[in-house]
């Protein structure tokens, strides 16, 4: 097999067997309190410093475009579980930060979420099969050169929102 056939082939095996899970994580994700997209915006913000991040960072996490993702956040401030607060440093940016009840609630469901992915994707490997595919899926995300994605910057030390 050619180093271009085998590098496809992996690639179809790593997207069918993420579609095959993202559909099982789905089935069974406690959607009664958030979406899976409201999940998402929540679980990147409480990776983030201060749980705040950039509008634009936010995005770039996300698989949904900007639009819909500034309509994803309008729905969850109305909520009460984000707010959205003027970039300092640039006057066209918006700064999103998780609220104390976003991040209760986000913990609440993340908990459940937990135990689903345990089953899907701990049941299917071994421990040290998990250990592989996340060196191997790092070592890939890692190894993607830089001119093919948006870069990244944290949000500012001082905002609004805090």
């Amino acid at each position: 097999m050619s180093d271009k056939a085998g590098a496809v082939a992996a690639w179809e095996s790593l997207f069918r067997a993420q579609v095959t899970v993202m559909r099982a994580l789905n089935a069974d994700f406690p959607s009664g309190e958030l979406s899976f997209n409201e999940y998402d915006v929540c679980f990147n913000l409480s990776r983030q410093p201060d749980r705040r991040a950039r509008m634009r960072d936010l995005t770039e996490h996300l698989l949904l475009t900007q639009p819909s993702v500034s309509r994803l956040v309008d729905r969850l401030v109305a909520r009460g579980l984000v707010e959205k607060c003027p970039d300092t440093a640039d006057a066209r940016g918006v700064v999103v930060r998780l609220t104390a009840l976003g991040y209760s609630l986000y913990r609440s469901v993340a908990v459940r979420h937990a135990a689903t992915i345990a089953d899907v994707v701990g049941g299917a490997l071994t421990d040290d099969e998990l250990a592989t595919l996340e060196r191997l899926t790092d070592k890939l995300r890692h190894g993607v050169p830089a001119s093919l994605t948006r870069q990244s910057t944290t949000a500012p030390q001082s905002d609004p929102c805090r």
